[in-house]
């Protein structure tokens, strides 16, 4: 616990001057506010009591209470811009660094997350951690030195009717500490139900062309609008704790004034006090309840912030399952030689191998294709090449080089990817294929898209290689959307290739401008092959056969076919499949 704290403390560290600043014009902002209720006594008390009254005092009185005023604005005005700046930069600091470790995380965890989660950790969570950073300390020092500042000055004045006063303080810190617990629970169930709200509608909007294809929408709004009263119901619950917080205070608030009035009039009538005194005592009240309204507010606000920061250091504290060495070096001169030295996959302890003691050996330039029923390991056995997962046993190597000895960023600089599901980001034709490559230039992006056999229907939309993808790719083809991966992957120009059922969704004409484009990728490559479709690798070298045992047969499409074994039963099935069609 100690180091969460340490770390919460850390981001105000760089702007340690701006925080002094913040915090020394609340001082005097509070300082300020304790002299006015002193003004108006010795003005009562003292100067409106002799038989000639001096005008010009109360003349400079006025103006002193006018200069006070500005200095008041001027420092309210500085907490309310610059004190939201610092609390900004802070959430830029937070958001950046959650961000970044949301880039390390891997696959593995992303398999068990939901977006708007991530996403709600990122927004909501923050927000309300920065409004606690900037107003937590502020509140807390203005609290003290009204309650401080105004315990001395009444004291001086008066201390019996103090005491009666303050003995009120104990109660209400007890009952604000009772009510706090109560309120850091609620808000925590709060956080959890706005981001099942935000899962909930990232995965509508994302498969909304699903839902209207199936005339789904009167069900998906049933299913959002149980999330939403749940989260209504938990809203509820946090307001009723704060509904009798709220009301508490305001009851102890009025108790003192009624105490005030009460005790003050008593003395009065002993001579104990003067009216003065009295009017003193009812305008200091306000400095009690402001620090009571600012405890308020910072309890509120320090629920939601905490809550926010421990879900972020909930997902701080997470480990990447995929790390890179210390000692660490970068891949370079990857003639593209893979091995597998009996490696062995699964997910977790609870779930049966994926892929057991696979041994394989695969020359620079080879290509080699995967076959197998869904679920003997065909993608994970690639998955494993760039590290997206690590091996439970056995060990990868590059060049005779254990991957787990390099670097992440060289691994996978060294692999390119063409997967099934197309993953376009929101902007022009031409950014989506410089993802391949930051530092290319527009030429070299369009000779890329020439090679994928891209660069004709690019030119044909409306803004050519400058027409704006859409969310997804929502506004091109999938045989397009393949294409501009392949562009992508040509820019990266990587040695060793993996393609994921590449044009299993295509439709002919779009499998066989797409193969085109592979084939002219594989060139000189070393390229794994995931094949649904088996027409599309009958010319490879060497196909593998993957089962849950392992890998059962290797060879040529011809060789595998005179075993007559799964590959032989693998393609006559798919081949009766078509010949019905």
């Amino acid at each position: 616990m100690q180091g969460r704290w340490n770390k919460f403390f850390s981001y105000y560290k760089p702007y340690l001057k701006l925080f002094f600043a913040d915090m020394f014009c609340a001082i005097v902002a509070a300082g300020i506010t304790l002299i006015f209720p002193l003004v108006t006594r010795y003005i009562t008390g003292v100067v409106l009591v002799q038989k000639i009254v001096d005008i010009q005092l109360i003349y400079k009185l006025g103006i002193i209470m006018l200069m006070l005023v500005f200095v008041e604005y001027a420092c309210n005005y500085f907490i309310g811009y610059m004190g939201h700046v610092m609390g900004t930069y802070m959430e830029r600091d937070l958001r950046n660094e959650l961000f970044e470790h949301y880039q390390k995380l891997s696959f593995s965890f992303y398999d068990e997350q939901k977006t708007g989660q991530l996403m709600s950790r990122l927004t909501n969570d923050l927000f309300s951690l920065t409004e606690l950073y900037h107003h937590g300390p502020e509140d807390i020092v203005i609290s003290i030195i009204k309650f401080v500042g105004s315990f001395i000055i009444l004291s001086t004045i008066d201390l019996k009717l103090t005491l009666i006063i303050f003995l009120f303080v104990p109660i209400m810190f007890g009952f604000a500490w009772f009510y706090n617990i109560k309120m850091k629970r609620a808000f925590k169930r709060n956080r959890q139900r706005i981001g099942d709200i935000n899962a909930k509608i990232e995965d509508n909007l994302s498969g909304i062309r699903v839902v209207k294809s199936f005339a789904n929408e009167k069900d998906e709004m049933k299913r959002f609008d149980v999330e939403n009263n749940r989260y209504v119901e938990s809203k509820r619950n946090s307001y009723y704790y704060m509904g009798k917080y709220n009301a508490g205070l305001t009851m102890f608030t009025s108790l003192i004034t009624i105490t005030v009035i009460f005790f003050g009039t008593l003395f009065i009538s002993h001579h104990a006090i003067t009216t003065a005194d009295l009017i003193a005592f009812l305008l200091y009240i306000t400095n009690l309840i402001d620090p009571v309204k600012k405890l308020l507010n910072f309890t509120e606000q320090f629920q939601e912030g905490i809550t926010g920061f421990e879900r972020f250091m909930e997902m701080m504290e997470i480990e990447p399952d995929i790390k890179e060495k210390k000692d660490a070096v970068a891949l370079t001169n990857v003639k593209g030689k893979v091995s597998f030295d009996h490696v062995s996959f699964r997910y977790n302890n609870q779930t049966p191998y994926v892929l057991k003691n696979i041994n394989l050996d695969i020359q620079a330039g080879e290509y080699v294709a995967f076959v197998g029923s869904s679920g003997a390991g065909k993608t994970t056995i690639c998955s494993l090449l760039p590290r997206f997962y690590e091996p439970t046993s056995g060990h990868v190597f590059i060049d005779n080089q254990d991957i787990q000895n390099v670097t992440l960023s060289s691994l996978r600089n060294n692999i390119g990817i063409v997967q099934q599901d197309v993953y376009l980001f929101n902007g022009t034709i031409l950014d989506n294929i410089r993802y391949g490559n930051l530092n290319a230039s527009d030429q070299e992006c369009i000779e890329a898209a020439k090679k994928a056999n891209a660069h004709d229907f690019i030119m044909q939309l409306p803004q050519g290689y400058d027409t704006d993808c859409g969310q997804r790719g929502v506004k091109l083809s999938g045989g397009q959307k393949q294409r501009l991966s392949i562009a992508r992957v040509f820019l990266k120009n990587p040695p060793i290739l993996i393609f994921d059922e590449a044009t299993s969704a295509l439709d002919n004409e779009s499998e066989r401008i797409v193969q085109e484009s592979l084939e002219k990728l594989a060139k000189n490559r070393t390229t794994f092959v995931i094949a649904h479709r088996l027409s599309t690798i009958k010319n490879a070298k060497r196909i593998c056969v993957l089962t849950h045992d392992g890998i059962s047969e290797q060879g040529s499409h011809d060789d595998l076919m005179k075993l007559n074994g799964e590959y032989a039963r693998l393609y006559k099935m798919q081949f009766k499949t078509t010949d019905h069609l």
